[in-house]
């Protein structure tokens, strides 16, 4: 792919970056592959730096600006959630975090995504979130880290924002990657489609390919069958995040009515929301739905835990998907906790945490690329 054009200013910063050989790239590879250190910014609940650390990365620090991300990027990663906005941040402050010993420095993570999500018909440059990205790049400017990884939405390379991150990387000497990745592909049992960069000043790099792995499609059932049953409204005494809404009597009927995988074509015309008798919403048959068993599940939303919301009914039971059937869908770990025992769970802000985040396996996968770019740089320096 050809270097897009970035404004003067980052092409004189990018060069003038392009000429500063960063330390550990003047060390030698021949003793050991070197360790990966990282900062994982907009680090949400955790998702991608569980991945990377799955994969032996050293995630040092977290930050993101909500205060529900710390408790469980904290207690489940053992590793420090600074509560800072990014836009507030200074290198300095960064780079302490780092070791001295420092073998080769990560900058990783997704800037808010809600405005080049598909599902937000009303985004524009005037939302502050927009620019988050160019923060995130001035880090990867004033910092020079030796790898990069970001995380975000395919509509994101629509946008003349994401065409000047890659051209700056590229300036700036970095091996860039970039690639829309379909989930499901690396065993995640979802149908998410993400954009993947990686770049690295150290040499050509890529995201290890689905073939790697020989990883099949993971399916909701191999996911969640096992769980406890419940019924909507109800919450499991021994985990409190597997829990349900509870349904209005006309939705009661409405998921009784539906079958996996069909839709609200299917029911009796008295059970058919108005909405949806319109014209305008005659393009919508994906609410009101139930997944599939043998299906991976749609994209997991920060509303998944409401069956009006999108095909978030659960597949047997008369209920949508619980807070923790989602987060497993999302690759957590079944015992990833989101709020200390003595706080009441608040659908909503678990909601937010687990459809934001970076599925964990895709975090793994990510940092296991980085491992192996790393192994072949070892090995091809003790040639």
């Amino acid at each position: 792919m050809k270097s897009p054009k970035i404004s003067r200013n980052l092409r004189v910063r990018a060069r003038q970056q392009k000429r500063e050989t960063p330390s550990t790239m003047k060390r030698n590879f021949k003793s050991a592959t070197p360790t990966i250190q990282a900062i994982d910014l907009f680090c949400g609940a955790g998702g991608l730096t569980c991945g990377l650390k799955k994969a032996k990365v050293k995630v040092r620090l977290g930050v993101d600006v909500d205060p529900a991300c710390k408790y469980p990027y904290e207690y489940n990663n053992s590793a420090t959630c600074l509560l800072k906005d990014v836009r507030e941040i200074k290198s300095a402050e960064l780079a302490a975090h780092f070791s001295p010993d420092a073998s080769v420095r990560l900058i990783a993570g997704c800037a808010p995504c809600q405005t080049f999500s598909t599902y937000n018909q009303k985004a524009s440059e005037s939302d502050s979130r927009w620019w988050l990205l160019r923060e995130f790049l001035r880090v990867v400017q004033e910092l020079t880290p030796e790898l990069v990884t970001m995380e975000n939405v395919p509509g994101l390379a629509e946008h003349s924002v994401f065409g000047e991150f890659l051209g700056f990387l590229r300036e700036a000497g970095y091996n860039v990657s970039d690639q829309v990745v379909r989930c499901m592909d690396y065993g995640i049992p979802q149908q998410r489609e993400r954009l993947v960069v990686i770049a690295s000043r150290l040499g050509p790099i890529s995201l290890l390919p689905p073939s790697h792995f020989r990883k099949r499609t993971k399916t909701v059932r191999e996911a969640i069958a096992g769980l406890p049953a419940l019924e909507a409204g109800e919450t499991n005494a021994v985990d409190p995040i597997h829990q349900t809404s509870s349904l209005s009597p006309v939705n009661l009927k409405r998921i009784r009515a539906s079958s996996p995988g069909g839709t609200w074509r299917d029911w009796e015309p008295n059970l058919v929301a108005e909405c949806h008798k319109k014209k305008t919403g005659q393009t919508y048959p994906g609410v009101y739905g139930r997944m599939s068993w043998d299906e991976p599940a749609p994209t997991i939303t920060t509303q998944f835990f409401g069956f009006g919301n999108g095909r978030f009914g659960h597949p047997e039971q008369d209920r949508a998907i619980s807070l923790r059937e989602g987060a497993i869908l999302q690759s957590f770990p079944p015992a990833y906790r989101f709020t200390p025992p003595d706080i009441p769970v608040r659908k909503k802000t678990i909601g937010r945490l687990v459809g934001n985040a970076v599925p964990v396996r895709l975090g793994e996968v990510i940092g296991l690329s980085f491992q192996r770019h790393l192994a072949e740089l070892a090995t091809a320096a003790q040639r």
